[in-house]
């Protein structure tokens, strides 16, 4: 059975990498352990937060499918730090996880090039060095010159539950325990990584008078620029805040040495930024409490996630634990707590392309390269999926430069520096963050989606009006001057602005701290014709003007490492002046630019004249 392109797992990342290589026009397979369960929520019923919230609009930008799913199965839309700056809000949506599940499964099974198989991947097949299929449990050979694998928690997954253990890649399925020895055999470095999810309980068993109500945002924001803002109105359901306190971490203390964390079960290593609430109380027992969101898994919302309370400790503790909690005495659990480790390899074994060093036409995405969190997942799935079309064709692949998306800094981070623990995405990681903000991702990214054939004409369109009204609404602002004339002087007051000190350009009336969107078409007519969106993009442009300005300085003094690019088979033994700890990391890591190789711990600025130096000599060579 012969396919262009088989994706290996059918969670966020699979997802995405099978609908970009079918609607790219590839005969794409999807292999996957359980058909019905093509698009779980694993873990907490929400996509979507801080830098979270970035990858999805850059994913949806470029055609992805999470934004759109999210928007149609969303049961509450909040955007976090609202009263911060642009470049650090994060929007977030609760979503109905069973429907969430059911209509990306059934787009997987309607879409056209898209075939499904549900089998156990046990083995990659390959020759000279390119991968060449993927062989089953029920022994069946699928051919295929490029492979994704996204396997998530399912390479030897173990399930600990206090000293219960289960061999599971999620709770009630099977595990992948043949294909790690087919990757080491391969040649690839396998590590050991832990994640985990807390309990469920039952709705009825929950006092919800004595917590603090958390509604969504009205008017509700989609995620995707897809989305028709106009019609947009989903049904909304509240969440609850409540706490820890210390009867609850004393129940915990006084189990520790039940704990898998601590007595030494698990092996791998645990989301240093989303730890088990034993890990938590271990380290900061200072401490009185903890926020706990109480969160709706469904639009019925019969079960309740509890999420800070990740654990793994025996059923009985959790119970007490629970039972501990404010609004909670009386909780039922439905679903406990658990935590899984599963292998993953090392992401400096990838090319940015997410293709792997060793065996060419292999990807991997998501989880598998160390990662946490189904966004993050997401947007790998979709750029292996871009890139293994676009080595089909013979084109060049779709790498994406940190100054350019969140994703682009994502995998940049992985693939230079690695990670021995689940990776996750904030703002602070993007040096770039104010050019690369949630509001503006389909101006950044849109262009790629279009011409990759993952936006619609429609779409695009709306995107190039979007761009021609920004641009025209900043040109006027710099263009226009006023003066403290009193008509000028009646214009401001009627916005409650001060009066023009002097003679200025428009844009410094709306770098104010007190001018917001609603004023920008009394000052500016031609406004009043454009989009709210394009108004807001004005809006922040022309407040964050010379802070972007001077991010953009210093993109453009590192464009021309990121244009130099490092030839593939490069040979850095020859290079006279580099020290071999420098020349181990290039030969490790491969990295495609100046820029990427300026990223390496440890790289110089004399090492990296030193290699600039010899890719001229070569290139005049």
């Amino acid at each position: 059975m012969k396919y262009e392109i088989i994706v290996v797992g059918g969670g966020h990342a699979g997802i995405e990498a099978a609908l970009a290589s079918a609607r790219m026009g590839k005969k794409t397979l999807l292999i996957t352990i359980l058909a019905e369960q093509i698009g779980a929520a694993s873990c907490n019923p929400a996509i979507g937060g801080l830098a979270k919230g970035h990858l999805v609009k850059e994913l949806d930008a470029l055609g992805g499918q999470m934004g759109l799913t999210t928007d149609a199965t969303g049961i509450q839309f909040r955007v976090l730090n609202e009263s911060k700056g642009p470049a650090v809000r994060g929007s977030r949506a609760q979503i109905d996880m069973d429907r969430y599940r059911v209509a990306m499964r059934t787009l997987v099974l309607n879409t056209e090039n898209l075939d499904v198989a549900q089998e156990i991947a046990e083995s990659l097949t390959s020759k000279d060095g390119c991968v060449t299929g993927v062989i089953t449990h029920l022994k069946n050979h699928y051919h295929a010159p490029k492979v994704i694998l996204t396997t998530g928690t399912f390479l030897r997954g173990l399930i600990h539950v206090g000293e219960f253990r289960q061999e599971a890649g999620r709770v009630g399925e099977f595990a992948a325990y043949h294909l790690s020895e087919s990757l080491k055999s391969l040649g690839l470095e396998l590590g050991r990584l832990k994640t985990g999810t807390c309990p469920r309980i039952d709705a009825k068993s929950i006092d919800f008078s004595m917590m603090e109500i958390q509604p969504g945002d009205t008017p509700p924001a989609p995620f995707s620029f897809r989305t028709n803002k106009a019609t947009f109105s989903p049904v909304q359901l509240p969440c609850y805040i409540t706490y820890t306190n210390e009867r609850t971490h004393s129940i915990i203390e006084g189990n520790f040495h039940r704990a898998p964390l601590f007595t030494g079960q698990i092996e791998g290593t645990g989301p240093r930024y989303c730890p088990s609430i034993e890990d938590k109380i271990n380290r900061f027992r200072d401490k009185e409490r903890h926020h706990l969101f109480i969160e709706p898994q469904t639009l019925e919302a019969t079960e309740y996630y509890i999420n800070g309370l990740t654990t793994s400790l025996p059923p009985d503790t959790q119970l007490e634990m629970v039972r501990s909690i404010r609004g909670m005495e009386n909780a039922k659990i439905v679903r406990y707590g658990y935590a899984i480790e599963y292998d993953y390899i090392n992401p400096t074994q990838l090319f940015h392309t997410l293709e792997t060093k060793k065996v060419r036409g292999l990807y991997c995405a998501g989880q598998i390269n160390g990662t946490t969190g189904y966004e993050e997942a997401a947007a790998q799935g979709l750029m292996a999926g871009i890139n293994a079309v676009l080595s089909l064709d013979e084109k060049e692949p779709l790498i994406l430069r940190r100054d350019e998306a969140y994703i682009g800094v994502m995998i940049d981070d992985l693939v230079t520096k690695g990670t021995k623990e689940p990776y996750r995405m904030f703002t602070s990681r993007a040096e770039y963050r104010l050019l690369l903000r949630e509001d503006n991702a389909t101006l950044r990214l849109g262009d790629y989606g279009y011409k990759l054939g993952l936006i619609d004409e429609e779409s695009h369109k709306k995107t190039l009006k979007l761009k021609e009204q920004t641009t025209l609404g900043l040109a006027l602002l710099h263009e226009r001057f006023i003066s403290p004339s009193k008509e000028n002087t009646a214009l401001l007051a009627s916005m409650e602005e001060e009066s023009a000190k002097d003679h200025m350009c428009l844009q410094k009336i709306v770098a104010r701290k007190t001018f917001s969107v609603e004023k920008l078409p009394l000052l500016l007519l031609e406004a009043q014709g454009f989009s709210l969106e394009a108004c807001e993009q004005i809006v922040v442009e022309a407040k964050y003007e010379n802070y972007i300005q001077k991010q953009q300085e210093q993109i453009d003094k590192m464009s021309t490492l990121m244009e130099v690019k490092i030839p593939e088979n490069m040979d850095f033994n020859v290079i006279g002046g580099l020290s071999n700890e420098i020349k181990e990391k290039l030969f490790s890591l491969r990295p495609p630019t100046l820029f990427a190789a300026s990223q390496i711990g440890g790289m110089t600025p004399a090492a990296l004249d030193i290699l600039h130096i010899y890719i001229k000599m070569g290139s005049k060579n």
